[in-house]
């Protein structure tokens, strides 16, 4: 889990364009991010396995 004060500094403007970061929504983690849903790949996994994300199935074949 990312500190609040990352979190915080993240969410201000950057100074240039390279310095941007994505970072969940849920929790705050910067790397796993998957830019479709906004989470990072454990918080993905946990709500996907809650059905709480649309579309979203576990595979099976």
């Amino acid at each position: 889990m990312a500190r609040i004060a990352k979190i915080y500094k993240d969410s201000q403007p950057p100074k240039f364009s390279t310095q941007h970061r994505n970072r969940c929504l849920s929790c705050g983690r910067s790397r796993g991010y998957l830019g479709k849903f906004r989470l990072c790949r454990i918080c993905f996994r946990k709500h996907a396995l809650a059905g709480e994300l649309p579309g979203v199935q576990k595979s099976s074949w």
